[in-house]
């Protein structure tokens, strides 16, 4: 962690200095807000924690229940979502609270007592080595936790405004105000209950699940199909004399299919149990299926096994549906100069899908993640507001291809296994597109924020448009082992990584590193010097890291050039931490595939790469910064 530069600390270093609307945080909701986030999901409260290190934006996040989520219906954490985690500084701690998938299991029937299952794979669950994160099975309201703790100890001070529904909002687009949104909302917990009141908003992030009303007020309609297939959902505790009650499994038998998943603390497990086709007239009756009724179907689907449930800690039935709104915001204009977008939705507001892909928290953690930074870039003045129309372009997209393959996959998952072309086929399905449930097939395309592939074959393990996939460094000054990504926090700031050419910072030779520096610092068309403003920190911005082809030992950070090692808080302290080396046996130029002439790789707020530009593209550099960041008016 990276703290001290502003003076001794000896307390919880994770509690920053509260600043602008942190301090004084009035308890009340005001009658105005720069953003206001309703819903405390998975993508509320990853809005919440990004804008709260923006405290010059005035946010606030409604939540119609009176306290936190007790029971949270989301569980599975792909590696993505832990990366994620990790920017927000509670990935060590919810992977020693979560369960750890490592194989997957698949049943079938036995070809020799086919009432019976049989074990008839175990592949892992991460074959290549997608992400050096696991793949994780935790509460959501475990997850709520975290991203609420950061909101509360970031400068914005952040904290849910519990017992306050949404009832309708109102743009208008004629008005000059910073705040044209008018938002009613009522209060249904405490001494105010039944009241209604309206607040004006700069922007609305309707985060308020399938039946929102933030959708519903801008005219969006989820177009889409609903199968006629339902599935009954429980997490107990159970005794069981199933080999593989602690594995992930896949069970598919002559009585139906189970989605087993272990859950965390050594006990608890969830299955998904299939209850079969619906008929169209069924009139929601499915619903009214019993858990014991979900537990008598799970026993026959088991056979020979059986489970021994002691207690029921939640279940439900459902019918798969793949739902999508045609956009993510409450405007369809797309020209320059036309009124930008003022009202977003997110996760299960604007696209909805089956639990089995186990996508719903992640991609929604994402979707919060992605309009966050950017409302706070835009108010706080760093951008133009054309930045914001890129949310649903990019975000829609991501939500297209997740539904079209949760609709493989949850269909696959219905299908008996006899009806499949080969005794292995899910299993390989599932082993063939790892990559995409695990989160790392989103790739962003050419943009305002995305430069074009033009320069690629510089850095080819770093895909414009993905995200930034990490690889281990040597820490110049310390000779500590780092994971390069692992020290980006979400603060708002982007960084910039330069993949040094051969010669060595102790060497007499010209070195394009050296040039390129040299232009970050004092050139006026460098975004250093650019966008900076008065009393701001030279990396305030934009955090630059060096990474040389040399060991760790043969250069020292008095030999790199000062713009890496900026001065930094109020005492103008250097800070060395940055500047990296290669590690032996395990170089990040060969494991990455950067070129020995060197790149410059830009990765924005939400660790997705931006661009790939040569050492010596300085106008290039220097336009794509323009492109992104506006002057301080």
């Amino acid at each position: 962690m990276h703290f001290h530069q502003h003076g001794y600390v000896s307390a919880d270093p994770r509690i920053e200095a509260a600043a602008g609307y942190g301090i004084d945080r009035p308890e009340d909701l005001p009658d105005e807000v720069d953003v206001l986030i309703v819903g405390s999901g998975p993508a509320g409260m990853v809005a919440a924690a990004q804008l709260s290190q923006y405290p010059e934006v005035n946010t606030r996040m409604i939540e119609k229940r009176d306290s936190r989520l007790v029971i949270g219906q989301a569980d599975g954490i792909q590696a993505r979502s832990v990366e994620t985690f990790q920017a927000f500084g509670f990935a060590e701690e919810i992977m020693r609270e979560g369960y750890h998938i490592i194989d997957m299991a698949f049943w079938n029937p036995d070809p020799q007592n086919p009432e019976h299952i049989i074990r008839t794979g175990r592949p892992k669950d991460d074959e290549t080595g997608i992400s050096e994160f696991p793949h994780l099975i935790v509460n959501q309201a475990r997850v709520l936790d975290y991203f609420a703790q950061f909101a509360k100890q970031s400068p914005g001070r952040i904290v849910p405004d519990y017992g306050i529904e949404f009832v309708d909002l109102k743009v208008d687009d004629d008005s000059a105000s910073k705040h044209p949104v008018t938002v009613t909302v009522r209060y249904i917990a405490g001494e105010r209950a039944g009241e209604e009141r309206t607040i004006r908003a700069g922007y609305v992030v309707g985060c308020d699940g399938a039946r929102s009303g933030v959708r519903k007020s801008i005219g969006r309609t989820m177009i889409g199909d609903q199968a006629n297939h339902a599935w009954g959902v429980m997490d107990v505790l159970a005794n069981s004399d199933f080999p593989d009650i602690r594995t992930k499994c896949a069970i598919s038998s002559k009585h139906g299919n189970i989605l087993h998943i272990p859950r965390e603390g050594g006990h608890l497990f969830r299955m998904y149990v299939d209850l079969g086709e619906v008929p169209e007239d069924d009139a929601r009756k499915v619903r009214q299926t019993s858990v014991d009724e979900i537990i008598d179907r799970a026993n026959a689907i088991i056979s020979p096994y059986s489970i021994d449930v002691k207690d029921v800690a939640w279940h439900s039935v459902y019918e798969v549906g793949h739902r999508l709104t045609d956009a993510f915001d409450d405007t369809d204009e797309t020209a320059v100069g036309s009124p930008s977008p003022r009202v977003f939705i997110t996760g299960d507001a604007c696209h909805t899908h089956s639990a089995k892909a186990g996508q719903g928290m992640n991609v929604s953690v994402q979707d919060g993640f992605n309009i966050s930074w950017k409302l706070g870039q835009v108010i706080s003045g760093r951008s133009s507001q054309e930045l914001l129309r890129t949310y649903s372009d990019e975000r829609q997209v991501t939500a297209k291809n997740l539904i079209d393959f949760d609709k493989e996959w949850s269909t696959l998952m219905a299908t008996p296994q006899e009806d499949l072309p080969d005794e292995t086929y899910l299993q390989d399905f599932y082993v063939k597109t790892a990559e995409f449930p695990a989160g790392f097939m989103t790739e962003y395309t050419e943009s305002m924020i995305t430069a074009s592939t033009e320069h690629q074959e510089l850095a080819t393990g770093f895909p414009v448009g993905k995200r930034f996939k990490s690889a281990q460094v040597q820490r110049s000054c310390d000779s500590n082992f780092i994971h390069l990504g692992h020290r980006a926090r979400a603060d708002g700031r982007w960084r910039v990584y330069v993949f040094a050419d051969a010669p060595a910072p102790t060497d007499a030779t010209s070195s394009k590193v050296t040039e390129l520096a040299d232009w970050l610092n004092a050139d006026p068309a460098s975004p250093l010097v650019k966008y900076r403003r008065a009393g701001e920190d030279l990396d305030s911005l934009l955090e630059l890291s060096v990474i040389y082809q040399q060991g760790h030992t043969e250069f020292s950070f008095p030999d790199v050039p000062t713009v890496f090692r900026p001065h930094v808080g109020e005492f103008d302290l250097e800070y060395v931490e940055k500047i990296y080396a290669t590690l032996e046996g395990e170089d990040i130029f060969e494991e990455r595939g950067i070129s020995r002439d060197g790149a410059v790789v830009v990765v924005r707020p939400d660790q997705y790469v931006s661009g790939i530009f040569p050492l010596d593209a300085h106008d290039e550099i220097g336009n794509f910064f323009d492109g992104v960041f506006v002057s301080e008016q």
